[in-house]
């Protein structure tokens, strides 16, 4: 936001150097970019933050100023005189699209005479950068910069029908913009129309067949809140930026609409002539539900800033904020009231903020007492250290990448949704425009990178966010996912899998089922559970996968789902002694059919080996000549383990021959 310095000292007193009030200005939030001259007058840049719209215009920084300097300031009036026959006898405005703009008005000035502006206000729009065209023109853009406020000036004569309809656009429809490119309109797009086509995107820029020329002599004057999503969704897809679209992508204040209208107006009649019909037809609602008011307790002021700044101050600091502070309920409470141009005050704490930058947060000083309370790590932040740490111990390798990729990307691995990816439209991300629904896809990427600068097998992993569905908020819509690659084979990732869930929960037994997918080499991909519920997914790449991304080298992953993790973590295992008496290891060698998953075998294994069973480990597995075609062999390690005795011979025998027993009845086995 440049700001005028001759053009600022109509609203407040500045009796200080202009490095002073800059200073000031940057030390309260509005950080200096540069002060120039620009014949005559001086421009002092300053940067705005998007939650202070407020400042992006002279009257918002003069209020500032106001309460920096201890000054007051002043708005101008306006009154503009009306004659003639009421608007609403000419004017028609109709919203159909009322989410998209909550309110509409209409002034309509007849007669008026188009030249150039006075030099007065072409000096000030030129130190701001604007570039002066006519008086009706230049007015629209004095009085945005003036209270922030867009305008927008039609020719009156150009609008069919007299009317002025705010709708969506339809599919096929084109506007020719004052700049003079044509843009396709799209459905969803808001846009002002008359009783035909549309005049102008709404919020953004206003159409070249209905713009101020020199021949015109009514003009209807928009004034406008339109809803900041929508603008700026229309902005980007048409790469199309403004002044007022800036303004309205970040919010306008409502209650000073009908005075931007009146004020300008009344500019152009001092400058261009004409007679302004009376009254004002308006669409929507003229007032916001008021805010709710915020208490400030005065004790937090020490306790978060570690310094007194005496109440009278706070009250005053507050009082030219517009925030109208009151006595609280309780003793040294304030209640306040929020202003409709600071929609960002909710909280206590804002008000603290808002204390201690304009007292000066160089009145802090370094050494000031803060309290600090220690804070303990969250659950998913004990969860991620302990994966992390567990990973980098196996040969990993954290890796960072981007939450964007291009459809050629996110369209190798997506495991968890069928659902279409979410885009963005911008002119920054033309092509890696996709919020991946995987972390797969990145990190194979990262993998093939690693190869083509002689960094054969790189192992990473990465913990971040998935995005499956536009529902901000829903954990579902977006989970926090921890994915691997790795050159290792199916079982030995698995492997890997097993002892991150170990670091979990002691307790936990890792299920996988086997899946098959694009992604997945055959037979070489599998859903992992834990108690029921889906964990994530883990396999070989396949082939195809690798030849997109040119990878020479075997690659694997996986991928869970942190939440899953999170729900059944449990970080201080009871205490289990060590075992006194001795275990006894039995291995098996089964013939099973092809379709017969270990997964399978376990389960009937640990069902049959009764208590004294202790764990199930797989060994190796083969196929080849000795055994049938469409056959397998499991070779798996039984270790069996008594809590308050030796076990015997006969004991693991019996347990043994249980175990084969079952296998036989009702998996088909055949032991080797």
């Amino acid at each position: 936001m440049i700001v005028s310095w001759n053009w600022l000292k109509e609203y407040v007193t500045l009796d200080m150097p202009v490095e002073t009030l800059a200073n000031r200005l940057m030390m309260a939030g509005l950080n200096l970019e540069s002060i120039d001259d620009v014949e005559g007058d001086i421009a002092v840049d300053l940067e705005v933050t998007s939650n202070r719209p407020d400042c992006l215009c002279h009257v918002g920084v003069a209020r500032e100023t106001a309460a920096l300097f201890e000054r007051d300031w002043r708005l101008p009036p306006a009154e503009p005189a009306t004659t003639g026959s009421p608007v609403a006898t000419a004017v028609q405005v109709e919203v159909a699209e009322s989410a998209l703009c909550p309110l509409y008005t209409a002034r309509l000035i007849r007669g008026v005479r188009i030249g150039p502006s006075p030099l007065w206000m072409q000096r000030r729009l030129k130190t701001l950068g604007i570039r002066p065209i006519n008086n009706v023109v230049d007015c629209t853009n004095y009085v945005l910069m003036e209270i922030g406020q867009p305008l927008h000036a039609f020719d009156f004569a150009k609008l069919n029908g007299g009317r002025v309809v705010v709708r969506q656009a339809r599919g096929g429809e084109k506007l020719t913009a004052i700049d003079q490119r044509v843009y396709e309109l799209a459905p969803g797009m808001c846009v002002i129309a008359d009783a035909t086509r549309p005049v102008a995107i709404a919020g953004v820029m206003g159409g070249l067949e209905t713009e101020i020329g020199p021949a015109t002599r009514d003009v209807l004057i928009e004034a406008a809140e339109f809803l900041p999503m929508s603008v700026r969704a229309t902005a980007r897809r048409l790469n199309l930026h403004s002044d007022s679209s800036y303004r309205f992508e970040r919010g306008v204040d409502r209650e000073f609409v009908d005075w931007a209208s009146r004020r300008c107006c009344q500019l152009i009649l001092e400058t261009a002539g004409g007679q302004l019909a009376p009254g004002v037809v308006v669409a929507g609602t003229t007032s916001r539900p008021a805010p709710a008011p915020v208490v400030l307790r005065l004790s937090e002021i020490p306790r978060v800033l570690g310094i007194e700044i005496p109440a009278a101050e706070v009250q005053r600091i507050l009082g030219v904020l517009g925030l109208r502070p009151q006595p609280g309920p309780r003793p040294d409470t304030l209640v306040c009231s929020p202003p409709s141009w600071r929609r960002d005050l909710t909280r206590e704490i804002d008000l603290v903020e808002e204390a201690a930058r304009i007292h000066g947060y160089e009145n802090i000083p370094e050494n000031a007492v803060v309290p600090l309370a220690i804070s303990a790590p969250t659950p998913h932040d004990r969860l991620v250290e302990r994966l992390a740490r567990a990973l980098v111990g196996a040969g990993f390798f954290e890796a960072v990448t981007l939450s964007f990729v291009n459809a050629e990307l996110h369209a190798l691995v997506t495991p968890w949704t069928e659902a279409p990816p979410l885009r963005v439209e911008h002119s920054s991300r033309q092509r890696e425009n996709i919020l991946r629904q995987s972390l797969v896809p990145s990190l194979l990427a990262v993998r093939r990178q690693n190869e083509r600068h002689g960094n054969a097998n790189a192992a990473l992993f990465e913990l971040a966010r998935v995005f499956l569905a536009a529902e901000p908020g829903n954990p579902a819509a977006e989970p926090r996912v921890l994915s691997a690659v790795s050159g290792l084979g199916f079982s030995g990732l698995k492997g890997v899998v097993e002892g991150l869930v170990d670091q979990v929960n002691h307790d936990l037994r890792l299920e996988a089922v086997p899946v098959e997918g694009p992604w997945f080499a055959p037979g070489r991909g599998a859903e992992l559970r834990l108690n029921g519920a889906r964990l994530g997914y883990l396999g070989e790449v396949s082939d195809a996968v690798r030849g997109v991304l040119e990878l020479h080298d075997q690659a694997s992953f996986f991928e869970l789902d942190l939440g899953v993790l999170e729900g059944l973590a449990r970080f201080s295992p009871p205490y289990q002694p060590v075992a006194d008496y001795p275990g006894i290891d039995r291995d098996l060698n089964f013939v099973l059919d092809e379709g017969v998953s270990w997964g399978e075998l376990e389960q009937v294994v640990r069902g049959a080996a009764g208590p004294t069973l202790a764990g199930v480990q797989f060994s190796s597995q083969y196929r080849g000549p000795q055994i049938p075609a469409e056959k397998k062999s499991y070779v798996l390690r039984l270790h069996y383990r008594a809590a308050d005795r030796t076990l015997t011979t006969e004991e693991v025998d019996a347990a043994q021959k249980q175990v084969v027993e079952h296998c036989q009845a009702k998996l088909g086995a055949v032991q080797r």
